[in-house]
């Protein structure tokens, strides 16, 4: 009678990570825009994701993968490093620091406080943002669209394998595959070795590169002083934590054990292993890790418990052995999966009620700022700033949350600052 669950905790793990495993090679080809090896990002992507989920798992029980997440890892890149000058060792300083505010808050008990705080619709927009955000790379990676918004080579065989990698993706996802970003990508990647994109691997296996384990830096703040600093930790901190909130909420509806009042048990144990999780992947060079909404591929095929997650964590470790395979995925076979994950996260947006302008404004402004300004904090105080002057005009000001008053006015004085 015991064979069947544990069957089913093996399968949902691997499912799990088939499902979510793109991100080794995804997480690379972003990073090495802030100056970091492909390789050895894989190295510590697969580190950080492994000992996380398998912490997830014995800890909070719970079939919850977690991994670098998807466009945080991006802000490093076109943000931190691109446009506000740091270095990778202090962007993932960054990093560090909003796992560690995220942690107090969690421990402190404050985190309701803090999600009571910001406006459903711009929880929602702060996702969907993201996700805006992640597509336009993705087509300026791929050579769909330029840097300055504007058509691109459509002859070109990198744009060619682009596009033949996103209807691949997308072809897959509407069939419900499971893999079907790793899929999307290994046969864009071969495709693009036959046609002379990319070469074969001298190695497929090699001893793990743990180079970039401990290489981050707080001169962030010396850089962008005390309120640059402060905001650039704000920002990402409120996109990792809501994050986290409506994914594991919404793999607690998946899997059956939200209570009465549509609260996950348990819930503070998955939020102090999640904010852990962005001080491990700063600390490592891998950016903030967080809980991965793909966990409820595992979850439909069969995971219950945290015995998954021990099996998806070890599938990480074990790919840490195979770092030489970064190098060999071009950019336009990983940015059709950046698009596709792109396009889901968008469809937060569907909740909201476009009916409400004082809601809806102010979150549809802070989704579209962050793909027109490659940053994300730049759209989420966008947002903010516009909630707040949206609500006095519609007579609602004393409905507004203290904390949004003084992250709108911190925002305010930042922007003036620019």
């Amino acid at each position: 009678m015991r064979v069947i669950p544990r069957a089913g905790e093996v399968i949902g793990g691997v499912t799990t990570f088939m499902t979510m495993a793109y991100i080794l090679f995804v997480n690379g080809m972003i990073l090495k825009d802030a100056g970091l090896a492909p390789e050895q990002v894989l190295t510590v992507t697969a580190l950080v994701a492994g000992v996380t989920t398998i912490a997830m798992g014995l800890y909070a029980g719970y079939p919850f993968a977690l991994a670098p997440g998807m466009g945080i890892n991006a802000a490093v890149a076109t943000s931190l490093v691109a446009a506000h000058h740091l270095t990778a060792a202090e962007a993932m300083g960054v990093i560090v620091a909003e796992g560690v505010a995220i942690t107090v808050l969690v421990v402190a008990g404050v985190r309701e406080a803090v999600l009571d705080a910001i406006p459903t619709s711009l929880k929602r927009a702060i996702g969907a943002g993201i996700g805006l955000f992640l597509a336009v790379i993705g087509c300026v990676q791929g050579g769909l669209v330029t840097h300055d918004m504007k058509l691109g080579a459509l002859h070109a065989r990198p744009t060619l394998l682009f596009l033949v990698g996103l209807v691949l993706a997308l072809g897959l996802t509407v069939r419900k595959v499971r893999g079907a970003l790793l899929i999307a990508i290994a046969a864009t990647t071969a495709l693009a070795i036959v046609v002379g994109e990319a070469h074969a691997p001298a190695a497929v296996v090699a001893a793990p590169d743990f180079a970039l384990v401990g290489q981050f830096s707080f001169g962030f703040v010396a850089k962008l002083g005390a309120l640059g600093a402060a905001l650039a930790v704000f920002s990402l901190m409120l996109s990792d934590f809501f994050d986290t909130i409506g994914t594991a909420v919404g793999l607690g509806a998946e899997g059956g054990w939200l209570d009465e009042h549509g609260r996950l048990p348990r819930m503070k144990r998955v939020l102090l292993v999640d904010s852990l999780a962005a001080v491990a992947g700063g600390a490592c060079s891998a950016s903030s890790a967080t809980t991965y909404i793909e966990s409820a591929a595992g979850i439909a095929a069969g995971a219950r418990t945290g015995a998954a997650s021990v099996v998806t964590g070890a599938l990480f470790l074990a790919a840490m052995f195979v770092a030489p395979l970064a190098g060999v995925v071009p950019a336009a076979a990983t940015a059709s999966s950046l698009v596709v994950v792109g396009f889901l996260m968008v469809g937060m947006l569907r909740e909201i009620d476009w009916r409400d302008v004082p809601e809806a404004a102010p979150a549809f402004l802070c989704a579209i700022t962050m793909p027109l300004t490659w940053s994300i904090a730049n759209g989420i105080g966008v947002g903010v700033i516009a909630h707040v002057v949206l609500a006095v005009f519609a007579g609602r000001a004393t409905k507004v949350h203290p904390l949004v008053w003084g992250v709108a006015a911190a925002f305010a004085v930042f922007f003036a600052a620019a």
